[in-house]
Protein backbone atom coordinates (compact mmCIF):
# COMPACT_ATOMS: atom_id res chain seq x y z
CA UNK A 1 0.00 0.00 0.00
CA UNK A 2 0.86 3.29 -0.81
CA UNK A 3 1.77 6.08 2.25
CA UNK A 4 -0.75 8.68 2.70
CA UNK A 5 -0.17 12.12 3.22
CA UNK A 6 -3.31 14.56 4.49
CA UNK A 7 -2.68 17.81 2.36
CA UNK A 8 -1.87 19.99 5.73
CA UNK A 9 1.00 17.90 6.61
CA UNK A 10 4.58 19.04 5.41
CA UNK A 11 7.31 16.42 4.49
CA UNK A 12 9.94 17.77 3.95
CA UNK A 13 12.54 16.57 0.65
CA UNK A 14 14.66 14.14 1.74
CA UNK A 15 12.33 12.50 4.45
CA UNK A 16 12.75 8.90 4.09
CA UNK A 17 9.25 7.07 4.85
CA UNK A 18 8.42 3.44 3.96
CA UNK A 19 4.92 2.07 2.48
CA UNK A 20 1.83 1.90 3.68
CA UNK A 21 2.23 4.78 6.38
CA UNK A 22 -0.81 7.59 7.34
CA UNK A 23 0.34 11.05 7.55
CA UNK A 24 -2.44 12.90 9.33
CA UNK A 25 -3.65 16.96 9.50
CA UNK A 26 -0.96 19.30 10.05
CA UNK A 27 2.23 16.83 10.73
CA UNK A 28 5.53 17.53 10.09
CA UNK A 29 8.30 15.24 9.48
CA UNK A 30 12.18 17.25 8.84
CA UNK A 31 14.28 15.96 5.94
CA UNK A 32 16.78 13.65 7.88
CA UNK A 33 13.85 11.79 9.40
CA UNK A 34 13.71 7.82 9.05
CA UNK A 35 10.93 6.41 8.68
CA UNK A 36 10.20 2.38 8.49
CA UNK A 37 6.64 0.98 6.78
CA UNK A 38 2.90 0.52 8.27
CA UNK A 39 3.25 3.35 10.31
CA UNK A 40 0.98 6.22 11.49
CA UNK A 41 1.24 9.73 13.05
CA UNK A 42 -1.31 11.19 14.63
CA UNK A 43 -2.36 14.84 14.33
CA UNK A 44 -0.14 17.64 15.22
CA UNK A 45 2.95 15.25 15.32
CA UNK A 46 6.56 16.46 15.29
CA UNK A 47 9.45 14.40 14.03
CA UNK A 48 12.96 15.86 13.59
CA UNK A 49 15.81 15.61 11.58
CA UNK A 50 17.97 13.19 13.77
CA UNK A 51 15.37 10.43 14.39
CA UNK A 52 14.72 7.00 13.27
CA UNK A 53 11.54 5.37 13.36
CA UNK A 54 11.07 1.33 12.86
CA UNK A 55 7.90 -0.20 11.37
CA UNK A 56 4.34 -0.18 12.76
CA UNK A 57 5.01 2.57 14.79
CA UNK A 58 2.12 4.09 16.08
CA UNK A 59 2.21 8.06 17.30
CA UNK A 60 -0.63 9.06 18.67
CA UNK A 61 -2.33 13.36 18.45
CA UNK A 62 0.56 15.87 19.84
CA UNK A 63 3.75 14.33 20.01
CA UNK A 64 7.00 15.63 18.93
CA UNK A 65 9.90 13.08 18.49
CA UNK A 66 13.09 15.18 19.18
CA UNK A 67 16.45 14.61 17.45
CA UNK A 68 18.17 11.84 19.01
CA UNK A 69 15.33 9.96 19.52
CA UNK A 70 15.21 6.08 17.89
CA UNK A 71 11.94 4.25 17.93
CA UNK A 72 12.33 0.70 17.56
CA UNK A 73 9.45 -1.58 15.69
CA UNK A 74 6.19 -1.72 17.02
CA UNK A 75 6.56 1.08 19.73
CA UNK A 76 3.63 3.25 20.27
CA UNK A 77 3.95 6.60 21.63
CA UNK A 78 0.52 7.71 23.19
CA UNK A 79 -1.84 10.94 22.80
CA UNK A 80 0.08 13.89 23.97
CA UNK A 81 3.61 12.07 25.65
CA UNK A 82 6.74 14.19 25.81
CA UNK A 83 10.66 13.74 24.36
CA UNK A 84 13.38 15.78 25.53
CA UNK A 85 16.86 15.73 24.13
CA UNK A 86 18.49 18.33 26.27
CA UNK A 87 19.06 17.19 29.89
CA UNK A 88 19.42 21.35 31.44
CA UNK A 89 17.97 22.87 28.65
CA UNK A 90 18.65 27.03 29.31
CA UNK A 91 17.27 29.21 26.61
CA UNK A 92 20.03 31.98 26.68
CA UNK A 93 22.63 28.63 25.97
CA UNK A 94 23.12 26.40 22.89
CA UNK A 95 23.04 23.25 23.79
CA UNK A 96 22.59 21.39 20.30
CA UNK A 97 25.89 19.33 20.62
CA UNK A 98 24.90 18.31 24.03
CA UNK A 99 21.62 16.30 22.82
CA UNK A 100 21.42 12.90 24.31
CA UNK A 101 20.29 9.50 23.27
CA UNK A 102 17.33 8.10 23.93
CA UNK A 103 16.41 4.88 22.54
CA UNK A 104 12.49 2.90 23.31
CA UNK A 105 12.87 -0.87 22.00
CA UNK A 106 10.89 -3.40 20.26
CA UNK A 107 6.77 -3.27 21.28
CA UNK A 108 7.34 -0.78 24.20
CA UNK A 109 3.90 1.22 24.82
CA UNK A 110 4.24 4.86 26.16
CA UNK A 111 1.29 5.89 27.69
CA UNK A 112 -0.96 9.48 27.19
CA UNK A 113 0.68 12.46 28.45
CA UNK A 114 4.24 10.69 29.97
CA UNK A 115 7.61 12.31 30.01
CA UNK A 116 10.59 10.21 28.69
CA UNK A 117 13.77 12.51 29.96
CA UNK A 118 16.21 12.47 27.28
CA UNK A 119 19.39 9.94 28.03
CA UNK A 120 17.45 6.41 28.37
CA UNK A 121 16.87 3.16 27.24
CA UNK A 122 13.12 1.72 27.29
CA UNK A 123 13.39 -1.90 27.41
CA UNK A 124 11.29 -4.65 24.56
CA UNK A 125 7.70 -4.55 25.57
CA UNK A 126 7.74 -2.27 28.43
CA UNK A 127 4.53 -0.43 29.74
CA UNK A 128 5.18 3.41 30.82
CA UNK A 129 1.57 4.38 32.58
CA UNK A 130 -0.16 7.80 31.38
CA UNK A 131 1.42 10.46 32.91
CA UNK A 132 4.63 8.76 34.53
CA UNK A 133 7.94 10.44 34.10
CA UNK A 134 10.77 8.35 33.11
CA UNK A 135 14.41 9.56 34.07
CA UNK A 136 16.44 6.17 34.22
CA UNK A 137 16.64 2.91 31.94
CA UNK A 138 13.73 0.52 32.04
CA UNK A 139 14.18 -3.21 31.63
CA UNK A 140 12.67 -5.01 29.20
CA UNK A 141 8.69 -6.21 30.22
CA UNK A 142 8.75 -3.31 33.22
CA UNK A 143 5.20 -1.93 34.09
CA UNK A 144 6.08 1.58 34.93
CA UNK A 145 3.88 4.07 36.75
CA UNK A 146 4.27 7.26 38.63
CA UNK A 147 6.49 10.89 39.13
CA UNK A 148 9.37 10.02 38.86
CA UNK A 149 8.01 6.42 37.71
CA UNK A 150 8.82 3.27 39.77
CA UNK A 151 8.24 0.16 38.40
CA UNK A 152 5.13 -2.11 39.77
CA UNK A 153 5.10 -5.37 37.77
CA UNK A 154 5.97 -7.14 34.79
CA UNK A 155 3.89 -7.00 31.59
CA UNK A 156 3.66 -9.47 28.75
CA UNK A 157 4.05 -9.23 24.86
CA UNK A 158 0.70 -9.00 24.48
CA UNK A 159 0.13 -6.10 26.99
CA UNK A 160 -1.34 -7.80 30.27
CA UNK A 161 0.48 -7.95 33.57
CA UNK A 162 2.04 -10.67 34.53
CA UNK A 163 1.60 -12.09 38.19
CA UNK A 164 4.96 -11.98 39.23
CA UNK A 165 7.35 -10.62 41.88
CA UNK A 166 9.42 -7.46 40.76
CA UNK A 167 12.69 -9.63 41.86
CA UNK A 168 13.52 -13.01 42.79
CA UNK A 169 13.72 -16.64 40.65
CA UNK A 170 10.09 -17.19 39.21
CA UNK A 171 8.14 -18.67 35.55
CA UNK A 172 4.81 -17.37 34.25
CA UNK A 173 2.82 -18.29 31.66
CA UNK A 174 0.42 -15.69 29.52
CA UNK A 175 -2.90 -16.70 29.72
CA UNK A 176 -3.77 -14.73 26.60
CA UNK A 177 -0.74 -16.44 24.51
CA UNK A 178 0.30 -19.10 26.16
CA UNK A 179 3.80 -17.27 26.28
CA UNK A 180 6.31 -18.69 28.99
CA UNK A 181 8.43 -15.90 30.88
CA UNK A 182 10.92 -16.45 33.20
CA UNK A 183 12.17 -14.19 36.02
CA UNK A 184 15.81 -14.42 37.18
CA UNK A 185 18.37 -12.03 38.82
CA UNK A 186 15.50 -8.71 38.18
CA UNK A 187 15.57 -9.84 34.62
CA UNK A 188 12.44 -10.73 32.96
CA UNK A 189 12.79 -12.72 29.35
CA UNK A 190 10.42 -15.47 27.04
CA UNK A 191 11.47 -18.79 27.48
Amino acid sequence: MPTTIHPTAIVDEGASIGPDCRIWHWVHISAGAIIGSGCSFGQNVFVGNKVMIGNNVKIQNNVSVYDNVTLENDVFCGPSMVFTNVYNPRSAIERKTEYRNTRVCQGASLGANCTIVCGVTIGRYAFVGAGALINKDVPDFALMVGVPAKQIGWISEFGERLELPLTGEAEVTCPHTNTRYQLSQGQLRRI
